[in-house]
């Protein structure tokens, strides 16, 4: 356990180090506390030994360590109320009767972006764990079909095929009929698997001549269900942030966006927020990043997730309660369904 001091004085180094992103030395804190600068560098000295603060190599002054971050994420701020000044404009967003709930969302993850100068993402939940409820086929043209998907959770996914002379729309019909009743309450992750095994094993095989183009459809389909429904924004953000100087850093990042590697950091199934600082992060890129997210209730069980994306230098004493608000009120738009 640090001392009063020692609390004091890590606290003002991580302030002054989110507002400015250089190293804090012991002459701007003496100022601040009426300490002598001798005084504070032993404290400053100590808190490196103890592992709280670092010495970059261009200067003499400090800046907070991953350890330092945590102890004050997890120990100070729980002893300083809450920053909740700027909340207006969510308010506002929160408040608009003529929009659908996605665009309420897109557009709050749009300000939490600029409020906190980070990358913002908004999480749904995916549908691999639901069943199936109902596979029915749509015909569009006479070339056309539509083959739609329907989970026990009112997922949909559709999947457009093309009708060969060859193909009979009777049949079609009639493998749908079966396939309905095959894959009745399996669940999603189980269905590719379920497939092909009764292709192989089953009377459906008789009637499968288009089997290739049929199965394909409905793998793709239900490949769908797996991929997370999610909102990105404020990726070019972290073009400004000091950290983000060096270009093979900058490249690693945008690298980790565009293969969708981002999602594997953010925290889905914890209560309330969750924070990762630096190395917690399992994608090495995001190794100067820390990643806060939220999550939320959606009604039926199901979980939503907002997250933000910045440098572990990121104002954590803003974006943690913005983050629980903006996390409530998504929660309170699936209440008013």
């Amino acid at each position: 356990m640090l001392t009063e001091r020692q609390e004091l004085i890590l606290k003002l180094i991580v302030d002054e180090y989110v507002k400015t992103a250089e190293p804090v030395g012991s002459r701007s804190l003496s100022n601040i506390m009426d300490v002598s600068s001798a005084t504070i560098r032993n404290e400053m000295s100590d808190l490196e030994e103890l592992g709280y603060l670092e010495k970059t190599h261009t200067s003499s002054g400090r800046i907070p360590s991953e350890k330092g971050y945590r102890y004050y994420i997890e120990t100070i701020l729980k002893n300083i109320d809450e920053e909740t000044n700027g909340y207006f404009e969510f308010e506002k967003i929160f408040e608009q009767k003529d929009l659908e709930r996605d665009e309420v969302i897109k557009e709050a993850i749009n300000l939490l972006s600029q409020a906190t100068n980070c990358t913002a993402i908004s999480l749904g939940p995916n549908a691999y764990h639901s069943r199936v409820k109902k596979v029915q086929l749509i015909p569009l043209r006479e070339t056309q079909a539509l083959i739609l998907v329907i989970t026990n959770f009112g997922y949909v996914e559709s999947k457009q095929i093309t009708i060969s002379e060859e193909m009979e729309m009777a049949e079609l019909v009639k493998v749908i009929e079966l396939l309905n009743e095959m894959l009745m309450d399996t669940p999603i992750s189980k269905v590719s698997e379920k497939l092909h095994y009764e292709i192989q094993h089953s009377r459906i095989k008789e009637l499968m001549k288009y089997r290739e183009t049929i199965v394909d459809s409905f793998i793709d389909a239900f490949s769908k269900f797996a991929q997370t429904r999610y909102y990105l924004t404020g990726q070019s953000n972290m073009l400004y942030q000091p950290e983000f100087n060096d270009i093979h850093k900058l490249r690693e990042f945008i690298h980790t966006i565009e293969n969708n590697e981002i999602f594997k950091i953010v925290e889905t199934s914890s209560d309330g927020v969750s924070v990762k600082i630096g190395t917690e992060n399992q994608v090495t890129s995001m190794h100067d990043c820390t990643v806060v997210s939220s999550s939320y209730e959606m009604g039926d069980g199901e979980r939503g997730t907002i997250s933000v994306v910045g440098p572990t230098r990121m104002d954590y004493r803003r974006v943690i309660p913005l983050m629980k608000y903006i996390a409530n009120h998504i929660a309170k738009l699936y209440e008013e369904e």
